[in-house]
């Protein structure tokens, strides 16, 4: 069966379905619309599957290309979104994109996984292929995946469908131009699967793509956000170091990557997203219980976790040099999204501060031009604040009219977690200035 359907994907006559239409899943499906292929897309929202088939994105923020080709490929009648099942009976490639959360003792939360396999395997075509391009712990595949296909299926793995795991390697902000020049691992429950499947992405993908199996696919996805999660880590630890010593990070990491084979990461003030904060906890999950010692990976997450918190000390620190306490103050927050340009909140550094904020009794007053409720103008809701905190380096915040903020605020005090404001520039305005990574000017 895999040759005919590795024919019928070269030719462009295979049908294909994508399982949820969020941050990777609507472009996925815009992409194999555009390459040819007829796309059914599967998602639980009504008033997102009402958008798609309107042609409109549901995604906001500046996210270059995605709302026009949706636009496109939705007239054209290549690309329409579904809440029904049933309706992939006949369906050769599916490929799932839903959310692999974490709970709060860092265990995987597949719940919108399993969901996805109970309701796709009873419908599932003889010879499908199912990829799974969600992010899952090492193991997922053998222990969760092919297990639930085959019960819910009534079929075995390479006889009545095939299997295989490509995680994404997408961001916000570059969803098109990721899914087209970045390499993919296609790990294959075999090799002619992982061949079947390198045919397939060839359309979208003009990059790498290399074969592997089901454990290696899951493993490069968990290490490589792992590793840049333990970058990061790095680099905010040498923040702090600074702030201590009188240093600045910024001059310091730009001397070091001046040599060979350096490249220290962006300090900052909180790591969010949906992969970074989670990833790093799949892969330690992969070998819970395997005698394994690890301490880097959960200390850097710690360490990355804190930085929300270190923002709220600078701040508390910058205000009583005015006089002032956190209690009962107003504070004006700049940016609530996890990425810059971007409306995605998820695991956001700011909602860390804000809710230590409110614990110390403060008011946040969050402002952020792509997230819908936080809209409005910035001066404005700066009006009578205490101090302002910026937490994202949106493109606005980078043009910020320093003067006008000033006016706007009851207290001249900026904290920066992103080096979006220059410090002497702000300082010689009258700001007092804090910044992630900079020495204290008292």
């Amino acid at each position: 069966m895999l040759p005919e359907l590795k024919k019928k994907i070269e030719s462009k006559q295979a049908r294909l379905a994508v399982i949820g239409l969020g941050y990777v899943g609507l472009p996925v499906a815009c992409m194999f619309a555009r390459a040819g292929f007829d796309v059914l897309g599967v998602e639980l929202r009504p008033a997102r599957v009402e958008q798609i088939n309107a042609g409109v994105s549901p995604i906001e923020g500046d996210e270059p290309g995605l709302a026009d080709l949706l636009a496109e490929v939705a007239a054209g009648g290549k690309l329409r979104a579904t809440s029904d099942y049933a309706q992939l009976g006949d369906c050769d490639v599916v490929l799932i994109d839903v959310e692999t959360p974490v709970d709060d003792q860092h265990t995987p939360r597949y719940q919108a996984l399993r969901s996805a396999l109970g309701s796709l395997a009873p419908v599932l075509k003889v010879g499908a292929l199912v990829i799974v391009e969600s992010t899952i712990a090492p193991g997922t595949m053998l222990k969760v995946v092919c297990p639930l296909l085959e019960q819910g299926s009534g079929r075995q793995l390479n006889q009545g469908f095939y299997l295989g795991n490509c995680p994404e390697r997408v961001m916000p902000g570059k969803l098109l131009a990721n899914l087209s020049t970045l390499s993919r691992v296609v790990g294959g429950g075999s090799p002619e699967t992982a061949a079947v499947m390198a045919a397939l992405y060839a359309h979208i993908v003009k990059a790498d793509l290399d074969p592997a199996d089901w454990i290696t696919a899951e493993l490069v996805k968990t290490v490589e956000n792992a590793y840049r999660d333990v970058q990061i880590a790095f680099a905010n630890e040498v923040a702090l170091i600074c702030e201590a010593l009188g240093g600045d990070v910024w001059k310091v990491r730009e001397l070091v990557n001046k040599s060979p084979y350096r490249q220290m990461h962006l300090p900052g003030a909180g790591v969010g997203g949906h992969c970074i904060p989670k990833d790093p906890w799949l892969l330690v999950y992969g070998v819970q219980g395997q005698g394994v010692p690890l301490r880097l990976i959960p200390a850097a997450r710690a360490v990355n976790d804190g930085m929300p918190r270190h923002m709220v000390e600078l701040l508390v620190s910058a205000l009583a040099e005015q006089g002032r306490g956190i209690a009962g103050a107003r504070i004006l927050v700049l940016g609530y999204a996890y990425l810059e340009d971007s409306d995605d909140t998820r695991n956001s550094p700011s909602t860390a501060l804000v809710t230590r904020l409110k614990e110390l009794g403060a008011t946040p007053v969050i402002h952020d031009p792509y997230v819908p409720e936080y809209q409005g103008d910035l001066y404005e809701l700066g009006r009578g604040c205490q101090a302002a905190v910026v937490m994202v380096s949106h493109r606005a915040y980078k043009g910020l009219d320093l003067a006008k903020l000033a006016q706007a605020l009851s207290l001249p005090v900026l904290v920066d977690g992103r080096r979006v404001v220059d410090a002497n520039y702000a300082r010689s305005i009258g700001y007092h200035y804090r910044g992630i990574g900079q020495e204290t000017i008292r």
